[in-house]
């Protein structure tokens, strides 16, 4: 079971993250989007999630986390597919509207079928950490696979056939995943559950909150390093430059996890947050780009990791009935420092900015402790 969950994290990474490579550069080369454009389809998907993410940990928590796991495959295979027969603004943004929306399905039920269905709750932390594991090195796999594909046939083709792989997945997905019987609850009552019970727990708060926070600066430094980069080292192609940073750290931060014990997510949160500040600080201050380049691969290779630690943590606090459901609340806080952080980094002092939330963040975290590592049953 945990082997098949795995190789399955692994397989959509590929495709995910490849799929996205290539459409970030469809959008630009191809459909010739402006900067306010890219912005605003950003903009939508994160809308998307908003109004969409706890219904559908909801759905999941009453009808069927596999089935939603395998719902999101299609309109995901479909959106990804659909990308690449459009050109024009407005039909791609419906396009990444519909891949917001399969992706809602997917959040948090992914981890509450295998929390609930593996029968071993002391196996559940060491196999998310593995599935994180996988999705770094799948990243990795994806950027080459789907990048090479893309030179040889061109990048529509590219995105057309990681669109039908993806709908492909789902069908496995649907014969390999087995599922218990969901005890029937009324809709009502599982989201009030969840939410009484993040209330209730002075903990989940705390990483709420910080996830908020890192969330928040995550996306904004993803938008701001390559701007910083250019900048630096103007003469240098930035596909080349910005993909191998990128498979350093996707590499650095699988190295990272396979060291780390369920036991370490606390501590791994606020080390992390703390790494990634002196990676920031380190980018807005650097001379050259060879600094930048390392500060870089410090900030963006930490600040991942807090997910893979928030997503274990809240995992071991909440409990199966509303397994699914606390974690779309999780990304909803996502969704939200997405929101406030990037408008707070757009008319602040950006970077310096982004160091002192991630500071914050890390001392919410550390002072998480003093609420002691009670651990719900799940």
């Amino acid at each position: 079971m945990a082997g098949v969950y795995v190789r399955w994290v692994w397989c959509r990474a590929v495709l995910h993250r490849g799929w996205w490579l290539v459409t970030s550069i469809y959008l630009v080369a191809d459909a010739r989007l402006t900067a306010a454009q890219l912005v605003l389809i950003g903009v939508a998907q994160a809308l998307v999630g908003l109004v969409f993410e706890v219904p559908a940990g909801v759905v999941a928590d009453t009808f069927s986390r596999k089935w939603s796991l395998v719902a999101a495959h299609v309109l995901m295979g479909t959106a990804m597919l659909a990308t690449a027969l459009v050109s024009d603004f407005v039909p791609l943004v419906a396009t990444q509207m519909l891949w917001g929306l399969s992706w809602t399905l997917a959040s948090g039920s992914d981890v509450a079928w295998i929390s609930d269905e593996l029968g071993d709750p002391d196996r559940v932390p060491d196999v998310l950490i593995r599935a994180e594991r996988a999705q770094l090195t799948g990243t990795v796999a994806g950027l080459a696979a789907l990048g090479g594909l893309a030179w040889l046939v061109g990048r529509p083709a590219a995105m057309i056939v990681a669109g039908v792989a993806m709908i492909g997945l789902g069908l496995v997905v649907a014969v390999r995943f087995p599922e218990g019987r969901i005890p029937r609850q009324r809709w009502s009552s599982v989201l009030a559950g969840g939410v009484r019970l993040v209330r209730a727990d002075r903990v989940l708060i705390a990483v709420f909150a910080a996830t908020l926070l890192v969330n928040g600066v995550t996306s904004a430094f993803g938008r701001l390093y390559p701007l910083r980069l250019v900048e630096l080292a103007p003469a240098v192609d930035p596909v080349l430059w910005l993909t191998g940073l990128s498979v350093v750290m996707c590499l650095g931060g699988a190295a990272v996890l396979r060291r780390i014990k369920p036991g370490d997510v606390r501590r791994g949160y606020a080390a992390a947050c703390a790494v990634a500040t002196i990676g920031v600080l380190g980018l807005a201050f650097a001379p050259d780009p060879v600094s930048a380049s390392v500060a870089v691969l410090v900030a963006a290779g930490a600040l991942p990791l807090t997910r893979s630690f928030g997503t274990v943590w809240v995992n071991g606090r909440t409990t199966s009935a509303v397994r699914a459901t606390v974690h779309s609340l999780l990304a909803q806080a996502d969704y939200v420092g997405t929101i406030v952080c990037g408008l707070a980094v757009a008319f602040l002092p950006a970077l310096p900015l982004c160091a002192a939330l991630l500071v914050t963040a890390a001392v919410v975290v550390r002072a998480s402790d003093r609420q002691g590592n009670r651990k719900r049953p799940g």
